[in-house]
């Protein structure tokens, strides 16, 4: 006679984090994106997890995400008035287009990405901001507008970047656990 062989556990991963219940072969929380490294952890450590929020930065995403914001700022703000002649986007116009394009490229980047990568989107819009507020700047011939604004609707671009980000590490991880109790 055969004797069967011993079932595999099946026994849910608890994450150290959030205490949401992942599956057995996760490496990653599902709820939070903390990730399950082996040996022991202190409260200290994981209190300093929670407090951080990113476990690092993942230079591939932020190039990722400087490849993508690129080419969107560029498709919009550049490329579209040379297809669309009736399109003018000089100066705060200009300025305008991109902050929503770096939202949606923030979200875009934050729904893909695995884990906790909220940052990533953050640096590389600060990367694309640059030359798009210098060309912007260089070009405007009507509409013009000082420097400073350029900068502050820069700024104002990044900040909405880094919501976008949020938002699609959000919606990425689904809604929120139910509680217990």
């Amino acid at each position: 006679m055969a004797t069967a062989a011993a079932p595999a556990t099946t026994k849910p991963t608890l994450c150290p984090a959030c205490s949401f219940k992942n599956a057995p072969t996760a490496t990653r929380c599902v709820s939070c994106g903390a990730s399950f490294e082996v040996g022991p952890k202190s409260r200290a450590d994981v209190a300093r997890q929670r407090q951080m929020g990113q476990a690092g930065f993942s230079v591939l995403w932020c190039g990722i995400a400087l490849v993508v914001l690129s080419v969107l700022t560029a498709a919009l703000v550049v490329g579209l008035p040379l297809v669309v002649t009736a399109l003018d986007f000089e100066g705060s116009n200009g300025m305008i287009v991109s902050i929503p394009v770096w939202f949606l490229g923030g979200l875009l980047i934050g729904m893909i990405s695995p884990g906790r990568t909220f940052i990533e989107p953050v640096v590389a819009c600060l990367f694309v901001a640059i030359p798009t507020v210098g060309y912007l700047a260089s070009t405007q011939t009507v509409r013009t507008m000082p420097l400073f604004m350029y900068i502050i609707m820069a700024l104002i671009g990044v900040m909405f970047t880094l919501i976008g980000s949020y938002l699609g590490e959000r919606i990425q991880m689904g809604p929120p656990p139910k509680t217990v109790e």
